[in-house]
């Protein structure tokens, strides 16, 4: 068992509260836990990370079947973001018009895709369908090409899902177009003509920039990755349509807001934009009693 303390405000509630939207997460909200999977070395294990303190002041302890290495904690650090205090962000936000949110959320952070390659896969599946929709495609893709340890599903390899021929995936209810981004980006990985696991190395305009060269992956894509694959602090997608509603809501205006609007409020938000992105789209997500299973 390792044990863990951070710095507050940190509300792992909340967090356990937004990953349950997702089907294929494996959360115990009495016990306050998650389990995560991932690989040592090229062994699949499972750690469950469990929350044992409050929000103001958070701990956490983590179990596992194997022994845990520093890189695995450090992976769950980096999932989690428990080494980006909360207080100074909910503190520039205290004096923004976004002061509110802010408070009735505070300690929310902005957690991770478990792997870099899973966060993209989601995004490309969730292009252009609704919510519900693309999180149960997604389960159906891990389900049908992943597998299970500890009652635990873990996603197919890029070198496996290369392997695939496009009926395969489309007899999940997918076009053909997205099985091509699927694969042929997954085949781009295996071969390395796209490091993916070197993307952290790069500012966020060189990742925008390669990225979308890549058929099937746009800005949009792109921005999810950075957000919620790589952690970067400083996103705010103008296009996205929950912001924008969220927005709307708001400043009570009758239409969504224009994107010189948006550009002209966002700028007091910097350098945390991804946080106001964050915080926007909690503001009209589900209550927390709506979410727990």
């Amino acid at each position: 068992m390792v044990k863990i303390n951070i710095d507050g405000p940190y509300d792992f509630d909340r967090v356990l509260q937004r990953l349950s939207i997702d089907p294929l997460m494996v959360i115990i909200q009495k016990e306050r836990t998650v389990k995560v999977p991932m690989y040592q070395e090229e062994l699949p294990i499972v750690i469950t990370v469990q929350a044992t303190g409050t929000k103001q002041e958070p701990s956490f302890q983590l179990t596992s079947n194997a022994n845990l290495t520093e890189k695995e904690i450090h992976h769950i650090k980096n999932i989690f973001q428990w080494d980006k205090p909360l207080q100074a962000i909910q503190d520039h936000f205290a004096k923004t018009e976004l002061a509110t949110i802010f408070k009735e959320h505070e300690g929310t952070p902005l957690v991770l895709d478990f792997d870099l390659y899973h966060c993209l896969m989601k995004c490309i599946i969730h292009q252009q369908v609704n919510m519900k929709f693309a999180h149960t495609l997604t389960q159906r893709f891990v389900h049908t090409f992943g597998f299970e340890r500890e009652g635990v599903w873990f996603y197919p390899k890029p070198e496996d899902v290369a392997k695939l021929d496009y009926e395969q995936i489309t007899e999940l209810k997918m076009s053909r177009r997205k099985a091509e981004y699927i694969i042929d980006t997954s085949k781009m990985i295996s071969e390395g003509e796209l490091p993916l696991y070197k993307l952290h190395q790069k500012p966020d305009e060189v990742i925008l920039k390669e990225l979308v060269k890549v058929r099937g992956i746009g800005p949009w894509t792109v921005q999810n990755l950075l957000l919620f694959g790589l952690g970067r602090p400083n996103l705010f997608p103008i296009a996205d349509i929950g912001i924008q509603n969220a927005l709307k809501k708001l400043k009570g205006l009758d239409q969504k807001p224009t994107i010189l609007q948006m550009q002209e409020w966002s700028k007091g938000w910097e350098p945390y934009l991804s946080y106001a992105s964050l915080y926007l789209w909690r503001s009209i997500e589900p209550q927390p009693e709506e979410l727990v299973k």
